[in-house]
């Protein structure tokens, strides 16, 4: 046994010593004890506990792997995600006010992805434990919007029809506007008798929507999510911000650094999270790589009726950013890309007369390496907002301001 002493908390969550020596679930300032295996120190014994430490909510926690820090406070927790993101700031000597994170309070997720395999007396569904390949069953989750928590039933019903002995099958389960919407990867080839079998589940189980392998094989009403005054009916298992609590925030974030604009350019758009509040205040263009995102978007607008004008097209902004001579007509862009960031967008932006930029990202390193761009061709980051929506685990998200001085 080995003795350490934690410094402070690495980007996964793990507390941090001297070597380094990489300890889970400890906090700076403690003491602690274990067998050291190479960086990583096992059988952890808390010798020295620090103030920060709390009694896990979550009765499922010690074997799970959904979350790496119910052992902390929510002040240290808070804090340690406004530290993440100053620390990628600080790597491109950026400075600007990094506010208080803003956290989604427990039992908010309205989306989750459960693992689940059959076994010899049934199924078992619930989250992988911590570097684990064992599922942990967990009918009590407080991570989760309790009306998500009958999906893990569902998942290990379709896993009895529709999975192979050995195969682990992947169940998207989010809550949409009519149910469940359930979403599989995974599972065994669809053929006749399998999809008989399914339709019967949706109808049993009493979803709203049932896709396998991103075919839809039964909806008993439309999946609908709503964004402004638009319903869209997002395509099978698509990206949508984690809790209603994050989505709103965001989404209020985007429309003060929009403020004034009368034309909005919504870059990585999804299914119009950001358009469609923002039709509240200007017209948009909302650009996607993905065509059935578009569409859906598209057909949502059409429906709402009465609505500013939102125009739309499918476009891979990674090969085909928008150009300075597309960009002109804008007065504000917002970027929310996917965690490689938008570097091929951002050098367009820079040879463009775009004066506000809301850039919404789920990755402080890549958002810092965009924004150091931006700053060193005129832009100034006003400010960047810490947004927690992944309660209790390391990932954060956040919205910054830039503006072209």
């Amino acid at each position: 046994m080995t003795q350490h002493t934690i410094i402070r908390l690495g980007h996964q969550g793990d507390g941090i010593a001297e070597g380094p020596v990489f300890a889970p679930r400890t906090l700076p300032g403690e003491v602690v004890s274990g067998t050291l295996d190479d960086t990583q120190l096992n059988d952890i014994r808390i010798e020295v506990p620090s103030g920060d430490r709390v009694a896990a909510p979550c009765r499922h926690y010690k074997g799970c792997g959904g979350c790496q820090l119910q052992h902390a406070s929510d002040a240290l927790v808070s804090d340690f995600k406004a530290d993440v993101v100053k620390a990628a700031l600080s790597a491109h000597r950026l400075q600007t006010e990094v506010r208080s994170t803003l956290t989604s309070p427990a039992q908010s997720r309205r989306r989750a992805t459960f693992s689940v395999k059959r076994t010899k007396k049934g199924a078992t569904a619930g989250f992988h434990g911590r570097a684990s390949g064992v599922i942990v069953e967990v009918p009590d989750c407080l991570l989760v919007d309790p009306a998500l928590l009958p999906a893990l039933e569902v998942a290990k019903a379709l896993a009895l029809v529709g999975a192979s002995r050995k195969g682990e099958m992947s169940v998207a389960a989010t809550l949409s506007g009519e149910g469940l919407d359930i979403s599989v990867q995974g599972g065994k080839p669809l053929d006749g008798p399998l999809r008989v079998q399914l339709a019967q589940a949706t109808e049993t189980h009493g979803l709203c929507r049932l896709a396998w392998e991103g075919e839809v094989i039964a909806a008993r009403a439309q999946a609908w999510q709503a964004f402004g005054a638009a319903r869209v009916v997002p395509p099978p298992g698509t990206f949508l911000q984690a809790t209603l609590h994050g989505e709103q925030t965001l989404q209020a974030l985007v429309l003060n650094i929009c403020a004034g604009a009368k034309s909005v350019a919504d870059l990585f758009a999804g299914c119009g999270t950001f358009s469609f509040p923002l039709l509240a205040q200007a017209e948009v263009h909302a650009v996607e790589g993905d065509a059935e995102m578009t569409a859906a978007m598209a057909a949502g607008w059409r429906a709402a009726g009465g609505l500013r004008p939102l125009t739309s097209e499918a476009r891979d902004l990674f090969r085909r950013p928008l150009l300075p001579d597309e960009l002109k007509r804008f007065d504000a862009v917002v970027i929310d890309p996917p965690r490689a960031g938008a570097a091929a967008q951002v050098a367009q932006i820079i040879e463009s007369a775009v004066k506000t930029v809301a850039y919404v990202s789920c990755n402080p390193v890549t958002f810092a390496r965009d924004t150091a761009q931006l700053v060193e061709a005129g832009f100034v980051l006003e400010w960047v907002q810490p947004v927690d929506q992944f309660r209790w685990s390391s990932h954060v998200e956040l919205v910054g301001k830039l503006t072209r001085v």
